[in-house]
């Protein structure tokens, strides 16, 4: 019998402190570049990573609604830091529906103990479409990893990180195949050079392997061809971001605006906060947060539904899983053009003083628009509409490169 999941006034009375306290420097983080080790530590001692895992297994045992939305809270405090977990929250996951029953155990049980779990998936430059030039191989008896991976976002943070691999024997459009190694092992190298404008503090960057050894039961595969939940549950995180990010667009503006006495010649109030023209944009920037926040809620409401029938041991028919990738899709279009909207209407509360850099209201917009990038929506448009006029199963599976002439 599962232990009952924690309450939410539970969660929130342990979390909403450490999301305070990550918030307080949010700003100055960005302005300098500083790696948010601090912030990550903060997370680890409160057990935020455990959130997903079973109490059984040592964990908090939280639903997939309550990850979600403490996600949003956390991404209003600093919209780095969800991007950088959504790796290791992946995983958790991908454990708890995916790893054979046999496999899970330990994994979870390294969660519990404060592990934190990095990616190590793209690779840069032009390889050829749905092949990986990342490998592991056998010599001498046993198993070794060589490759070099980019956009490894959250590794620099990371314990261990999981790498998508090439096995010799496997085909890599029927099976995908992960090699978990910590990231202090021997032929382990992480270099903090992400070099985009957003998301700076995601610990993101190229992660090297050179002949690192591999123990083998650390070497999981899974399949690629049918209907799976994971796509909506790494999509939901870049959701759940914007959504925090929205609200954190929200509060930065009525920061901004309350204390200002400043006004224009040709505005409507004697102070700002009573021109009605900048109620207005408040107005339209508390929409935009609100109507998010419930997006994403209503993503995880899906997945809430897929986990309460995988706890039931009933199998998650392709019915519910393409209704949940709709979902994530649809919302991924709703949200990333609305919070991209706000986040330029943000500036429209004042004159040049809130383009002041150590104020960095511009990391709301570069930080949405490089959460945009990631998955880019022109293609989940396209699925969604495929799908409404023709019936076409949604995409689950996707890679990047180049296509064979």
């Amino acid at each position: 019998m599962p232990h009952p999941a924690p309450t939410d006034a539970q969660l929130a009375a342990r979390f909403r402190p450490v999301f305070a306290r990550i918030a307080e420097h949010a700003a100055r983080r960005e302005h300098e570049r500083a790696l948010a080790h601090d912030a990550v530590g903060w997370l680890r001692e409160a057990g935020f990573g455990a959130l997903r895992v079973p109490a059984e297994h040592g964990g908090l045992g939280a639903t997939p609604e309550q990850l979600y939305e403490l996600v949003i809270e956390l991404a209003e405090a600093d919209s780095n830091l969800p991007q950088a977990l959504r790796a290791h929250f992946g995983f958790v996951e991908r454990v708890l529906v995916e790893f054979a029953p046999a496999q899970r155990a330990p994994w979870l049980r390294r969660v519990a103990d404060g592990a934190i779990f990095g990616n190590a998936t793209t690779e840069a430059g032009d390889g050829a479409l749905g092949q990986l030039q990342t490998r592991v191989f056998r010599e001498h008896g046993g198993w070794l990893l060589s490759g070099e991976k980019f956009y490894s976002t959250g590794t620099l943070y990371a314990d261990w990180v999981a790498v998508t691999v090439q096995r010799d024997e496997s085909d890599p459009a029927q099976w995908r195949t992960l090699a978990l190694v910590r990231t202090d092992a021997p032929g382990v190298t992480r270099l903090d050079d992400w070099n985009g404008f957003g998301q700076r503090l995601t610990a993101s960057g190229t992660t090297r392997f050179e002949r690192v050894p591999v123990d083998e039961a650390h070497i999981v595969d899974f399949s690629r061809t049918g209907p799976t939940l994971m796509t909506a549950v790494f999509q939901l995180f870049h959701i759940a971001t914007l959504a925090g990010i929205a609200r954190a667009i929200e509060r930065d503006a009525v920061a901004f605006v309350q204390p200002r006495k400043r006004v224009f010649s040709h505005g409507s109030g004697a102070v700002p906060r009573e021109d009605p023209l900048v109620q207005q944009v408040i107005g339209q920037l508390a929409s935009t947060a609100f109507v998010a926040t419930l997006a994403a809620r209503e993503v995880a409401r899906g997945l809430g539904q897929l986990d309460q029938v995988r706890l039931r041991g009933e199998p998650l028919l392709e019915d519910l899983l393409v209704d949940v990738e709709l979902r994530a899709g649809k919302a991924q279009i709703a949200v990333t053009e609305a919070v991209l909207g706000a986040a330029t209407r943000l500036f429209d509360v004042g004159g040049a003083t809130a383009l002041q850099e150590d104020r960095r209201l511009d990391r709301h917009w570069r930080n949405a628009r490089t959460l945009a990038s990631h998955n880019p929506v022109i293609y989940k448009s396209r699925v969604i509409g495929d799908h409404a006029l023709n019936g076409t199963r949604p995409t689950f599976y996707w890679g990047v490169g180049t296509r064979a002439s």
